[in-house]
């Protein structure tokens, strides 16, 4: 079968000269469009909240807090498919409707499975402990969960890979969209480059595969949004090396002495030998299937 990633083949993405460079444009200025929608609306609607309550902002309810995320990730969602239809003069097909309803539910349970998998693989080894805990909160984690799920999706599959894929073809729209994804990560709390290196590889290519291989953006946000759910809410692991998404029934921590790279430190399983393996085994498989259906023919 043909490649299914639409890269888009006309306006500002037409052939001719340049085009490597004007993908490469046009990528920055949708990245740079939809980051600062996401940040306006969400932060507009958050700031009225508090000031109708008459409340600093870091007193907000949660609930309020989440409905604003969503609501910014609708807008620059929808943001992106406009600049798609007037910039590259066609319909966005990586955003269609229909695919959701089944492709974002599957996108759930394959990435919680792969992280009940990682976190299981990492309590057999010995170098986690998990035990029970009275559940506090889930907002908190559901607001970051829309977050990462959601936005870094758009930015890192649709912007990045997507664009530099027009500009220079899949293996340098990989290995740069997943190279970006694991810099990224570096400023978190507890990150180190072995971190990013996890990152860039089990969840960078990983990710990117099922984009490729559906040719739509929905399973890619459910696994990721399901991953970190799971890691974090249900099993109270750190995320990407923070503790947001902690408040569900169980609590994962590295067992003292055991070498970071085998528990994951206080990085989290992401940062550990067990969640490369998974995710790593798990995105070549996808993206050897793609290559085989030939998704990742000549763009």
């Amino acid at each position: 079968m043909a490649r299914l990633v639409t890269l888009g083949d006309a306006r500002v993405l037409g052939p001719g000269k340049l085009r490597w460079l004007r993908a490469l444009g046009w990528m920055v200025l949708v990245g740079a469009l939809v980051i600062f929608s996401f940040g306006l609306i969400g932060g507009g609607f958050m700031g009225i909240a508090a000031s109708r309550a008459g409340i600093p902002l870091k007193l907000l309810d949660p609930s309020i807090i989440l409905l604003a995320t969503i609501l910014a990730a609708l807008v620059a969602t929808s943001l992106y498919a406009a600049l798609v239809r007037w910039g590259e003069k066609r319909e966005p097909d990586e955003l269609k409707l229909r695919f959701l309803p089944a492709e974002l539910p599957l996108g759930l349970l394959i990435g919680a499975a792969m992280q009940a998998a990682a976190v299981g693989l990492l309590w057999l080894g010995g170098w986690v402990t998990i035990s029970a805990q009275p559940i506090t909160h889930i907002l908190t984690a559901l607001d970051d969960t829309v977050q990462s799920g959601v936005m870094e999706e758009v930015l890192f599959r649709l912007v990045i890979l997507r664009l530099v894929w027009r500009a220079f073809g899949p293996g340098w729209a990989l290995a740069i969209s997943a190279a970006f994804f694991g810099a990224a990560h570096l400023s978190n709390p507890n990150s180190n480059w072995f971190a990013a290196v996890c990152i860039a590889v089990e969840a960078g290519i990983m990710l990117a595969s099922f984009y490729i291989l559906t040719g739509r953006i929905w399973v890619s946000m459910g696994v990721h949004a399901g991953w970190n759910f799971t890691q974090g809410w249900i099993f109270g692991a750190a995320v990407s090396g923070t503790a947001g998404f902690a408040g569900g029934p169980l609590t994962t921590q590295p067992v003292a002495g055991a070498a970071a790279w085998l528990s994951g430190g206080a990085f989290g399983p992401e940062a550990s030998l067990a969640g490369l393996l998974v995710g790593t085994v798990v995105g070549v498989a996808v993206l050897k299937r793609a290559y085989d259906l030939g998704r990742m023919g000549k763009g």
